[in-house]
């Protein structure tokens, strides 16, 4: 992301020693360049690289010198819903002489991991791919093993299809490059030597039409997929194949209702169940994914009523005046973040509204708050390069996993740095001189999460990796960095993800910068539609199970493996924490991420009733009237004004200004809101 014409800002360089040593499990040839920390692989080079991630549709499981293949069944309760691991089948060397040798990473890519079980196994793991692929590298004895036990077993006449039925009523099938010899016991098959592709596929359901697809293109493998930003508000998946034939692949839900290309075919009937939603075959080896556009903007999308200008200039003079940089207590990067966007929207606000007397007091906080920051100077705390991984890490966070919420093991860096940039945004547009100075060091902090480029040893100036927490396959964020997790990774805000992409936006604005508006404003839409799709649970949705959905309006914690309704900080009956945590930072942005106005009230009517709860923090409450000012602006205004406290990144101001920007819904006007939403 970095302009061709500034000068890369690399901040001090400092050793951390909590980070993991990355060398255990990838080859040496990418050890020179940074590496993943928010990846859909991470549990396979963490501590012993053992523990199970979801590549679509399968659960895939790598213990020393075997992989384990399952498809997963589902759990679930009014609390929560996971996918249960078994290890439905599991591949290895025959008397393997290296028992103990673990995997190792060979190459990784936006949409697919190459694990390799040295010397001789190696496997395409291809998110969203039907098929498990393993490449026999040297001719050897394969032995391929289960928990259950094999009911039946059956090849064609060339033994170059098989199908393995066990007694937990699944059907595997297992195709061959070429004719092997497999013979089978009660839990186990084993081969003669083979050098070759096998491939191995669930078979879902019983239909002769399923069993069909898999032989027509079980011929044609995916060994990488690269996702290409080739025009505005559209990502091209590009796969590379082996072998012959179609491609054929999985699509999430988010995918389908994105998919804007003549060129591939979607099998309605072929599909395969998944936490996520079903996944639906795609034949093609290329596909476009477009989204409507979103605009970003400084200010309101419909502008402040005129009227209640004075209201808002009242709220604004008495929050600017409490501005006092010298009163903070916090050292955290994530909490002093916040005070920084928090001061910029009163700035923003003052310049909608044209009541710039407070312009100047802002933007002497904001040089004060974010120069520190930037200059290394803050003291107890600040931002430092490791190059270990590649990535900026706080000082506290480079001696202690804990601090600053495990920034320096690389959590959440997109929820800290996004306030951050938003800051930056704003000083840079009301102080150009400022901005220009500041620049580099604000690029190379958005460029932490926000880096396009590919690492390689042929570009040594690449410090970061690819969007750090981007998820290109699930389109949407990561949060949950070097932290080893049975479940995979998580994220818990999702409302701070879209913070963070809108906020690099805004910074494009600032600077004038084309291509980081474009790209920003891509992840921001992406990431929208993925919290609508996953996170925002409506009453009449289907996609999770009915006792879940029954209960929950909103997710606590989304992993990649889980749907949680517990907080990290809060239980899941503090359900004001899990809607204001999906909400805050209140910004113009917010009126797109909950533009459906129906499941809007649906969760206000859900969560206002837990108001009543002794301790519930009036932060919170801040949050739920907002979104209940969304159709009831009236009654909102009333309870705001009974609030004695805010968020910390939020303010009476901004409350004010957010009410006061609503749709009039009682126009009857019908109006259709962004991504085609209905509302009024």
């Amino acid at each position: 992301m970095n302009s061709r014409s500034l000068q890369p800002f690399t901040f001090p360089e400092t050793r951390s020693t909590v980070l993991p040593d990355p060398s255990s499990f990838f080859s040496p040839d990418l050890l020179s360049s940074p590496l993943p920390t928010n990846s859909f692989f991470q549990n396979f080079v963490l501590k012993n690289g053992d523990q199970p991630e979801y590549i679509h549709p399968y659960l895939i499981k790598s213990s020393l010198s075997s992989l384990s293949i399952s498809y997963p069944s589902l759990f679930s309760n009014t609390s929560f819903t996971y996918q249960v691991f078994n290890p439905d089948l599991t591949i290895s060397v025959f008397n393997n002489p290296n028992p103990n040798q673990t995997h190792i990473i060979s190459s990784f890519d936006d949409l697919s991991v190459t694990l390799d079980i040295q010397p001789n196994l190696r496997f395409f793991l291809v998110r969203g791919c039907p098929f498990l692929t393993c490449q026999i590298l040297k001719s050897i004895k394969l032995y391929i093993s289960t928990i259950h036990a094999i009911l039946d077993f059956a090849s064609n006449s060339s033994k170059t299809k098989f199908t393995i039925n066990l007694n937990n009523g699944q059907k595997w099938i297992l195709y061959s490059s070429s004719p092997i010899n497999l013979t089978h016991e009660v839990s186990s098959l084993k081969s003669d030597d083979f050098c070759g592709i096998i491939r191995i596929a669930i078979l879902p359901n019983s239909d002769s039409g399923f069993e069909s697809v898999l032989d027509r293109f079980s011929s044609c493998y995916p060994v990488s997929g690269k996702a290409v930003f080739s025009e505005p508000f559209c990502v091209e998946y590009k796969w590379e194949k082996k072998g012959w034939g179609d491609l054929l692949m999985l699509a999430n839900p988010l995918h389908i209702n994105l998919l804007d290309d003549c060129e591939i075919r979607v099998l309605d009937e072929f599909k395969f169940n998944s936490i996520d939603g079903e996944l639906v075959g795609v034949v093609g080896d290329s596909w476009v994914l477009k989204t409507d556009p979103v605009s970003i903007t400084w200010y309101s999308i419909n502008g402040v009523k005129q009227e209640s200008i004075p209201q808002i200039i009242d709220a604004l003079v008495q929050d600017v005046q409490g501005l006092n940089s010298n009163s903070i207590e916090t050292t955290s990067s994530y909490f002093f973040g916040k005070l920084v966007a928090r001061a910029a929207r009163l700035a923003l606000i003052a310049e909608e509204i044209c009541y710039l007397d407070v312009i100047p007091k802002i933007k002497k906080y904001l040089k004060d708050t974010i120069e520190p920051w930037l200059n290394g100077t803050f003291g107890s705390n600040g931002f430092w390069y490791e190059k270990t991984w590649g990535g900026i890490i706080t000082k506290q966070g480079s001696v202690d996993t804990g601090a600053d919420f495990g920034f320096g093991v690389y959590n959440d860096h997109h929820f800290h740095i996004g306030y951050f940039l938003y800051g930056i945004a704003v000083l840079a547009k009301i102080d150009p001189v400022w901005g220009r100075k500041y620049r580099p060091h604000a690029y190379s902090l958005m460029a932490d999460f926000m880096t396009l480029s590919r690492g390689g040893n042929s570009n040594s100036n690449i410090k970061y990796p690819r969007l750090r927490c981007f998820d290109l396959w699930k389109l949407h964020s990561w949060a949950s960095g070097l932290t080893e997790f049975a479940d995979g990774r998580n994220q818990e805000s999702t409302s701070e993800a879209v913070n963070s992409y809108y906020s690099a936006a805004l910074l494009g604005l600032a600077y004038g910068d084309t291509h980081l508006v474009a790209v920003g404003s891509l992840l921001t839409a992406m990431e929208i539609h993925a919290s609508q799709t996953w996170w925002h649970i409506k009453a009449n949705d289907a996609l999770y199970a009915a006792d879940f959905t029954r209960e929950n309006r909103v997710m606590g914690v989304l992993w990649a493996n889980k749907r949680d309704s517990g907080l990290w900080f809060a239980p899941a009956d503090w359900r004001e924490c899990r809607l204001g945590i999906n909400v805050l930072p209140l910004l113009p942005i917010t009126e797109v991420l909950f533009s459906d106005v129906e499941y809007v009230k649906q969760l206000v009517n859900w969560t206002l009733p837990v108001l009543g709860r002794e301790g519930v923090g009036e932060g919170w409450k801040g949050f739920v009237y907002a979104l209940e000012g969304v159709y009831e602006s009236e009654i909102a205004l009333e309870k705001i004004r009974t609030l004695t406290g805010h968020d910390d990144g939020n303010s009476l101001t901004n409350l004010l200004w957010w009410i006061f920007s609503r749709d009039d819904c009682e126009t009857g006007s019908g109006k259709h809101c962004w991504f085609g939403h209905y509302c009024c």
